[in-house]
């Protein structure tokens, strides 16, 4: 009782920062850096320990869409400059991470530290997506309706409707049953 209490209230603070938060999606302890960035849909669960950094140039609207009915595990990432779009239905284990760029290395005589910001692209997965324990989804990928990656993945191509994927690379290595 006190536990949903206190989540309906970090949820209605979160609001009043700019969030966008669905019905019946009731937030844990998270860590958002810029909460008007972030859209979250209705009936969510999140679980504690989710960072959202938004690091990117400000454009109007949500850079972190995730949709209805959507589970995200403890300790999840998801960092972004351009846009992550999570499609409803979807089930995102423990630990995963999101990031839709990476950092300038092009300059040998100037610290990478010091190099801006090299490519960003959209990370999208479509409906119904499972991600295992520690999956890590990199820019400019696409997860297509109910495709599955296993855990410690690291997913840097698209993966088609329906298809199983693992290994570091990811790659394909099975489909679901019943899938044509």
């Amino acid at each position: 009782m006190i536990s949903t209490l206190v989540a309906q209230l970090r949820t209605a603070w979160w609001r009043l920062l700019g969030m966008k938060v669905g019905h019946e999606t009731w937030l844990p302890k998270i860590y958002v850096t810029w909460p008007h960035q972030v859209s979250l849909g209705a009936r969510c669960q999140l679980e504690p320990g989710i960072y959202f950094k938004f690091d990117g140039i400000y454009e109007p609207g949500p850079s972190l869409l995730i949709g209805d009915n959507v589970f995200i595990g403890a300790g999840c990432e998801f960092n972004f400059r351009r846009k992550i779009v999570i499609g409803a239905h979807s089930l995102i284990a423990s630990g995963c991470r999101f990031i839709d760029h990476d950092h300038g290395s092009a300059q040998r005589e100037v610290p990478m530290s010091m190099q801006p910001h090299a490519v960003d692209a959209p990370i999208v997965l479509e409906e119904d997506v499972w991600l295992g324990a520690n999956v890590i989804v990199l820019k400019g990928t696409r997860i297509a309706r109910g495709a599955i990656i296993a855990a410690g993945a690291v997913v840097t191509s698209d993966v088609a409707t329906f298809e199983i994927w693992g290994g570091v690379p990811a790659r394909k290595i099975g489909e679901r049953p019943g899938a044509a």
